[in-house]
């Protein structure tokens, strides 16, 4: 049997050159994480060496990518992943798997317990690598300023507290198929985008004071931008 254990390490760089900006790290948060493997999520957190570039000088394209593999990376070097590859299965001992026939994909910060997610709002994934679902008081704790990340297409990510507010709602209602119930926020179709409900757009982002665009991470859902309004880096595209 292998024991949980908790960890922090922590080690991150920057570099912009040649049109790139791109975080290098080791795949560890500077505070310390829960106790992995636990009984919901079975995998140690690894440190291992990564590095994602996105363009340093992004443009709106007009157009909006919708999936990535991440949301983005933060300044510390640990990848945003707000949502899940799982999803609602009857069939499953556990209620959830990797097949997406039922059409209701579990949200990660709505169901945090069942996938052993810690206080930080994070968990290692199959290969031990650790992100974040979404901005918790122990990451922001470690940051200097609003300035939290960057998004797949290099726009940056603020944390502004309630000064960002998201334009998503939970649905009125019962889900019409299984697993049924009252929209709880448990999966991601228990929302939708109501414009003009919050002062962000559907992919989380705004044009700030100084004439730029920015996404925002929010403490309720979406938490991470899902969808990018400029160019997504070929890292975030394909498998994390």
């Amino acid at each position: 049997m292998t024991a949980a254990t908790a960890m922090t390490i922590g080690s991150a760089s920057e570099e912009v050159s040649g049109g790139e900006r791109c975080i290098t790290s080791d795949a560890t948060p500077t505070h310390q994480t829960g106790s992995f493997p636990n009984a919901n999520s079975p995998n140690r957190v690894v440190a291992q060496s990564i590095t994602y570039c996105v363009d340093a000088t992004p443009d709106l394209t007009g157009r909006i990518t919708e999936r990535t593999n991440a949301s983005g990376i933060s300044v510390s070097g640990i990848l945003f992943r707000p949502g899940t590859a799982d999803w609602y299965d009857g069939s499953s001992p556990r209620g959830f798997s990797r097949d997406p026939s039922s059409g209701w994909r579990l949200e990660g910060m709505g169901s945090a317990d069942a996938l052993g997610i810690d206080a930080a709002f994070g968990h290692p994934d199959n290969r031990g690598l650790y992100h974040y679902h979404a901005a918790s008081p122990a990451f922001l704790d470690g940051t200097e300023g609003t300035l939290i990340g960057y998004a797949a297409d290099g726009f940056e990510i603020h944390y502004v507290g309630d000064a960002a507010q998201s334009s998503w709602r939970l649905k009125s209602g019962k889900r019409p198929t299984a697993p049924f119930g009252t929209y709880d926020g448990a999966f991601e179709q228990d929302w939708e985008n109501v414009a003009g409900s919050g002062n962000l757009d559907q992919c989380n982002g705004a044009m700030t004071s100084a004439g730029t665009y920015a996404y925002f991470a929010t403490d309720t859902f979406p938490f991470f931008p899902r969808c990018f309004k400029g160019t997504v880096s070929s890292d975030f595209l394909g498998r994390p």
